[in-house]
């Protein structure tokens, strides 16, 4: 008797259990919607042509990283020595997103720029060239680098700069439909690679493959079968600040931090504070006047202009050169009242809209604000420690450049992560 009401105990639980899983695997989600409308009753994907089936999320693009969105202290942290004021503090929450692990490097632009040579016209090439003459002083013998930084095998993984707002848009339009095709590629190999190919059996949208494989130019697939890659985009103001910041990890159970962050990493000092690379430098940056690196053989930053990506410890999102190295494009738009007059959710500042530059006394050299000013961040090798905390910001007309500033990208992500 007492074994015969163990087995039924048992027999009840694995009843329980059963159907405890079944319940789970009958609600829908996002990729598993199910075979019906849980609204209607209706079956998708039936005589009247309404797809919604199951597939498996895209991996990330190419050296993307998940940045966890949520709430921040946003603006600037340092004293406000250049007495602008308009970068002041408030908070303000952004969403999840992804963001490049590294700052574009100069092989990556020359991958491009062979794909627009061979692709499009001549204007467009010479348009889509950087200009390496920003290397070019009077006062100093940067002439090397005119003719080497850009192109020479041994600045391969160095930041690509000389590169304009306008220029960097272009790249992340680019880039975009270089990483779609590959998709696309993928995904008729049905099965064979992982990552972005899809498996045969269960190929959400095959007649969008079908049409891929075929001969002729590719079609346009539809966002709705889930194969369509998010553009990448250069990111907001706000998004880089979050992604500089990189508070994750820093708080208490009930939500407060336990710290604030003047820099990508914790404290006031520049350099390793422990371990075996004590007293290294954290970031690629100009330490005072005349001193961009500090002495041969000691404790330094190790580069006197630029250095190669990763060569500086990643934050804690694992982002590299957040600070220093180069200074970053942002895609917003610049005005002096930003902090005062955008939204507290993935704020953003565009043009056209409130504060508009006619305001602005631009005609009789009172003022240089109008919509071609673009914000930049981050500092670079050529900056003082000041401006590497990333709630600092300057401004640069859209079409300019300098050998101080390049890019990395950025893009939404869909849907909940942990899928």
């Amino acid at each position: 008797m007492h074994k015969m009401g163990i087995r039924s105990i048992a027999l009840i639980l694995i009843v329980l259990l059963a159907a405890t899983s079944c319940s789970k695997k009958k609600r829908p989600t996002s990729l598993k919607p199910g075979k019906t409308s849980s609204k209607t009753g209706l079956a998708y994907n039936g005589k009247d042509g309404f797809e919604v089936k199951n597939f498996k999320a895209l991996p990330a693009g190419p050296d993307l990283v998940y940045i966890e969105g949520g709430r921040f202290t946003m603006g600037s942290l340092e004293e406000e020595v250049m007495g602008r004021r308009d970068n002041e503090k408030r908070t303000v929450s952004i969403n999840s997103f992804y963001m490049d692990q590294t700052e574009v490097a100069n092989v990556h632009y020359l991958e491009y720029l062979n794909a627009v040579q061979r692709d499009s016209s001549e204007e467009f090439y010479a348009k889509a060239l950087p200009d390496t003459n920003v290397w070019y002083n009077e006062l100093s013998f940067n002439d090397s680098y005119v003719t080497m930084y850009l192109r020479h095998p041994g600045f391969r993984l160095y930041p690509v700069v000389g590169v304009s707002w306008v220029q960097a848009n272009d790249y992340c339009a680019w880039r975009t439909a270089a990483v779609s095709q590959a998709n696309n590629t993928a995904g008729q190999a049905a099965g064979k690679k992982k990552g972005f190919a899809i498996s045969k059996k269960k190929r959400a949208a095959k007649a969008d493959a079908a049409a891929v494989a075929s001969s002729g130019p590719a079609p346009q697939l539809r966002i709705e079968s889930g194969y369509v890659m998010p553009p990448y985009r250069l990111p907001t103001e706000a998004e880089f600040e979050y992604a500089a910041m990189a508070m994750i990890g820093t708080q208490y159970s009930d939500e407060n931090q336990s710290n604030q962050r003047i820099y990508p990493w914790d404290g006031s000092t520049m350099r390793q504070p422990r371990g075996r690379k004590q007293g290294t430098m954290l970031a690629n940056f100009k330490r005072g006047p005349g001193d961009y690196a500090g002495i041969a053989g000691k404790s330094n930053d190790g580069a006197i202009i630029t250095q190669e990506i990763r060569a500086y410890p990643a934050n804690d999102f694992g982002l590299y050169d957040m600070a220093g190295n180069v200074s970053e494009w942002v895609e917003d738009v610049y005005r002096p009242g930003s902090n005062k007059d955008v939204a507290d959710l993935n704020s953003y500042r565009r043009n056209g809209f409130q504060d508009e530059a006619k305001n602005y006394d631009t005609k009789n050299s009172n003022s240089m604000i109008n919509d071609n000013l673009r914000v930049y961040k981050g500092g670079s090798w050529s900056d003082v420690a000041y401006w590497l905390s990333p709630g600092t910001r300057r401004y640069m007309d859209q079409d300019s450049s300098t050998a101080m500033v390049g890019f990395r990208c950025a893009m939404i992500a869909t849907g909940t992560h942990k899928n």
